[in-house]
């Protein structure tokens, strides 16, 4: 005796396929990677106002983070900003002459060169010590200092205070679109 295969239900099938694809798609942007756009100019040269950038949430979960990581932050209820990690916990951060010192060593910045370049005059970064802007000697346990690499425009550290890690959503260094600027950025 041959037995009858009962019909599929397609909407039920349509139902289970859609409903695994938003699964996947929360699970990916909610845990893993998430899209953001570059709110105003305060990264330039280096990122452009508008661009759109992919965020890795499990990549500085994984490994530390490490000094010049582009990263993204909770910087209100409302606000996220995009910033460069200049200072990591237990580091002494200055500026003197234009020039980045960590715990007294003197860093270099290529990603500032061009930009340092196009001054008309005057430094690109003002003068500063970590104490004079959080009165503290050393960054603490659990917290960064960032900069925006457009130091005579930007909303960072030197303004906010120290960054809590645990604000930190993820690193970036994708850009996606526009699709002339499609790539890695260091």
């Amino acid at each position: 005796m041959v037995q009858k295969k009962k019909p599929k239900n397609e909407i039920w099938e349509w139902s289970k396929a859609l409903i695994i694809a938003f699964g996947l798609a929360f699970i990916i942007r909610y845990f893993l990677f998430t899209p953001i756009v570059v709110d105003g100019e305060s990264m330039m040269p280096t990122l452009e106002h508008g661009e759109r950038m992919v965020v890795n949430k499990i990549g500085y979960q994984i490994g530390e983070l490490q000094r010049f990581d582009i990263v993204v932050f909770h910087a209100s209820q409302e606000k996220d900003y995009v910033k460069r990690v200049i200072g990591l916990p237990g580091d002494y951060v200055a500026y003197k002459n234009d020039q980045l010192y960590i715990n007294g060593e003197i860093q270099e910045e290529p990603y500032l060169d061009s930009y340092k370049a196009q001054l008309p005059s005057g430094t690109l970064t003002e003068d500063f010590t970590l104490e004079e802007y959080t009165q503290k000697s050393v960054i603490p346990e659990g917290y960064v200092f960032v900069m925006g690499d457009n130091r005579r425009n930007s909303l960072d550290s030197r303004e906010i205070g120290l960054v809590s890690i645990e604000e930190i959503i993820g690193d970036t260094n994708v850009v996606f679109w526009p699709l002339n600027e499609m790539g890695l950025v260091k």
